[in-house]
């Protein structure tokens, strides 16, 4: 698959079926010294994908049953993150096939769903010129 210009970004049609992937992780998993959430996103945009929103929890664990929480006299934040991407089906399981390397050598795992939605109202705005 080659990647879409920073301006031909994936169209999603209302009342048609898409894929959401959401990947969750920690807030402090890197890839080198950029978050991991950030390399997605990038990496998500410079593919055209047609949505990718990351979401910061304030409590919650995974496959350690450590418990993470946000509590304000912590010098240290290692919350978890939730990274949601949308867009067709296929066009979000070839990108997941394309950052899974990186998912895989977290140090402290992660993991990854797909989800089949309905679009009820995709709505763009003004086309806006910056960032990627």
């Amino acid at each position: 698959m080659q990647a879409a210009s920073p301006l031909n970004f994936s169209k999603m049609e209302n009342n048609t079926q898409v894929g959401i992937l959401r990947i969750f992780i920690s807030s402090t998993d890197r890839i080198g010294q950029t978050p991991l959430s950030e390399f997605v996103v990038l990496q998500a945009k410079k593919e055209g994908l047609a949505g990718a929103t990351v979401l910061k929890g304030i409590l919650g664990y995974g496959a350690s049953s450590v418990i993470h929480s946000y509590k304000f006299w912590e010098v240290s934040e290692k919350l978890p993150i939730v990274i949601e991407l949308i867009d067709e089906e296929s066009k979000v399981l070839n990108f997941y096939e394309k950052i899974r390397p990186q998912l895989e050598s977290m140090k402290y795992g992660c993991l990854a769903t797909l989800d089949k939605v309905n679009v009820l109202l995709y709505k763009s705005g003004p086309k806006r010129m910056f960032g990627l």
